[in-house]
């Protein structure tokens, strides 16, 4: 399994992985359509890094939002009304730092038009829901944010590993280890 907590920064929150079994659990309790994105995603996909929040790309439907609002609340968010409206309508982007960890609440990530083609190319690890690496390398490019930027190099590396990984899966001949 993923080792998801590396170097803490006292003071500083980082995603762990107790983190996403809390939010898939109360997720899965309510039904609630959502993936892993960001860098948290790719974490749990085995990128070795950290980050200081967790990230969802979550479905915008009106009957998906109201359970995801409250579901969040049930998990120990204290949502200000202005924050449930907002998760409720799918606002775009959203930032809990009101809660038992840090949470991005992601509704149209750039570079990805509709939510059902991601969940339709989405992997499962660990038993959670995670965006496939390509959409998430893919959103950070078209963001072209100056983090994003810094960080591509390591994910872009990441991602022709994870592939090279799973060809192996595949074809195991590729390799001159015996499957596992």
């Amino acid at each position: 399994m993923a080792r998801l907590q590396s170097r803490l920064v006292p003071g500083v929150a980082t995603f762990e992985f107790r983190n996403a079994q809390e939010i898939g659990r109360v997720c899965r309790q309510h039904g609630v359509k959502y993936l892993f994105f960001g860098k948290s995603g790719a974490m749990l996909l085995g990128y070795s890094d950290t980050t200081q929040n967790v990230h969802l790309y979550v479905e915008k439907q009106a009957a998906n939002c109201a359970k995801l609002a409250d579901a969040l609340v049930e998990l120990g968010f204290r949502l200000t009304e202005q924050e449930q409206q907002e998760i409720r309508r799918g606002k775009d982007f959203i930032q809990l730092r009101n809660g038992p960890f840090d949470l991005d609440l992601i509704f149209a990530p750039d570079g990805i038009e509709r939510f059902e083609d991601a969940w339709n190319r989405r992997v499962e690890r660990h038993g959670f829901p995670v965006a496939n690496i390509d959409d998430i390398v893919g959103s950070k490019q078209v963001a072209n944010r100056q983090k994003d930027r810094e960080s591509l190099p390591r994910l872009l590396s990441f991602r022709e590993w994870l592939k090279t990984q799973q060809r192996v899966l595949e074809d195991p001949s590729r390799s001159g280890d015996p499957p596992h």
